[in-house]
C-alpha cells in the first residue's frame, strides 16, 4: 500500500500543532518536514526546534519524522536534526561533495538515511549508492516552494527508479515522491513505482477539511492498489 506523508510547508503556521495533529488523526503514515536554508533553494522555512516540537506529536502517534533538508552544506547541520528527533533524514546529491560519507554519519546518529534528487538531475549519480540508503526521494517541481504543478516527464524518472531498486533487489528502499501530488495524478505516480507520496496544498487547503483530502486521497489510492 502506497504511503501517504503530509508535508507541512503548506499548513497554516499560526494553526502548526493543530494542523500536525489533524494529519497523524487522519492517518498519516509518515510526516514530512523540509528544511530550507534561502541558498540551496530560494526559501528560509523551520529548524531544529520545530522539528523538536513536532516531534512530540509524531512519537505519541506512532508515526516516522521524515526530514528533508534542502541546504547547501547539510553536514553540519545533520547532528542537530538527529538531536531534534528526526527519524528519517534525506539530503541532496546536488549538495553532497563526499555522499557516502555524509550517508554514514547519518546512519551512525541513528537516522535512515535519504537522498533526494532535483528534476535536472539524472538517476545515474546515485546508482552506486542505492545499496547505502533507506529512502530516494523524486523530487518532481523543482524545490523551494509549495503549490507547484507535476512535473510530467518525473513519471518517466519514477519508473526508471523502481526499475533500478528491482533489479538490485532493494524492496525495502523507499521510493518517494514530492511536488504537485494531487487527487487526480496520485494513482498515476504509485502505479509508476513511487511507495510513498509527500502531498502539502493537496491536504493543506482551504477547499475542504484536512481530513476530507486525506480521506479522498487514501480512496483513489486504495481503489487503485
Amino acid at each position: 500500500m502506497t504511503k501517504i506523508a503530509p508535508s507541512i510547508l503548506s499548513a497554516d503556521f499560526l494553526r502548526l500543532g493543530d494542523q500536525v495533529q489533524e494529519v497523524l488523526d487522519a492517518g498519516a503514515d509518515i510526516l514530512h518536514l523540509d528544511v530550507m536554508d534561502g541558498h540551496f533553494v530560494p526559501n528560509i522555512t523551520i529548524g531544529p526546534l520545530v522539528v523538536k516540537a513536532i516531534k512530540k506529536l509524531t512519537l505519541a502517534a506512532n508515526v516516522p519524522l521524515d526530514v528533508h533538508l534542502m541546504v547547501k552544506n547539510p553536514d553540519h547541520l545533520i547532528p542537530h536534526f538527529a538531536q531534534a528527533g528526526a527519524d528519517m533524514l534525506t539530503v541532496h546529491v546536488e549538495a553532497c561533495k563526499h555522499l557516502h560519507r555524509t550517508i554514514q554519519q547519518i546512519r551512525q546518529l541513528g537516522m535512515k538515511p535519504g537522498v533526494s534528487l532535483n528534476p535536472a538531475t539524472p538517476l545515474g549519480v546515485l546508482e552506486e549508492m542505492l545499496p547505502f540508503i533507506d529512502l530516494v526521494l523524486i523530487m518532481s517541481v523543482n524545490p523551494g516552494f509549495g503549490g507547484q504543478s507535476y512535473i510530467p516527464t518525473s513519471t518517466a524518472k519514477i519508473e526508471r527508479l523502481r526499475w533500478l531498486l528491482d533489479k538490485q533487489r532493494l524492496s525495502n528502499v523507499e521510493l518517494e515522491v514530492d511536488g504537485g501530488i494531487k487527487s487526480d495524478n496520485a494513482a498515476m505516480i504509485a502505479a509508476a513505482g513511487a511507495s510513498v507520496l509527500v502531498v502539502g496544498t493537496g491536504i493543506f487547503n482551504d477547499n475542504a477539511s484536512i481530513i476530507s483530502n486525506f480521506q479522498k486521497l487514501r480512496q483513489v489510492l486504495s481503489s487503485s492498489s
